[in-house]
């Protein structure tokens, strides 16, 4: 089985880093889908537009969600997924560059199920995806969607 993965960043840097620790660490069975903005999630979510395709663009196992987004933030497209039967419980896990604690407390208050602080150090992020892939790809126990 296949897991797909969408990642919704909108840091070009940040989306090669996240894409080198994916093909680095060999996660066979993961296909990571990108968007860039939270309007494009919703889009994809939705499979509306170019989305519409299934197949090309798989409905996510696990949504990697940046707070900091053009067109719509973070937080509303968490807010919007939670709020869709067929979404509600895909694991949307936070990885975003804000400490704040409004931010963080917010997040969880919409339905985040993990809030991760992205890293400086290239070595430090691919330890904290390592991880991340090893616990909710591998022992989580995912809900039937």
């Amino acid at each position: 089985m296949t897991n797909t993965i969408l990642l919704v960043e909108d840091n070009p840097t940040d989306i090669l880093l996240i894409q080198r620790v994916f093909r680095n660490e060999a996660l066979t069975h993961t296909s990571l889908q990108i968007v860039k903005d939270g309007e494009a999630a919703i889009f994809y979510l939705s499979g509306k537009g170019e989305y519409a395709d299934r197949i090309c663009y798989p409905l996510p196992s696990i949504i990697l969600l940046d707070l900091k987004l053009p067109r719509r933030s973070g937080h509303e497209v968490l807010a919007w997924i939670k709020q869709q039967p067929e979404l509600k419980r895909v694991p949307v896990i936070v990885l975003t560059s804000s400490r704040q604690k409004e931010d963080v407390n917010q997040a969880y208050d919409l339905g985040a199920n993990s809030y991760l602080v992205k890293p400086v150090k290239f070595t430090v992020l691919s330890e904290m995806l390592n991880s991340f892939s090893s616990y909710w790809l591998e022992f989580n126990e995912p809900p039937e969607l």
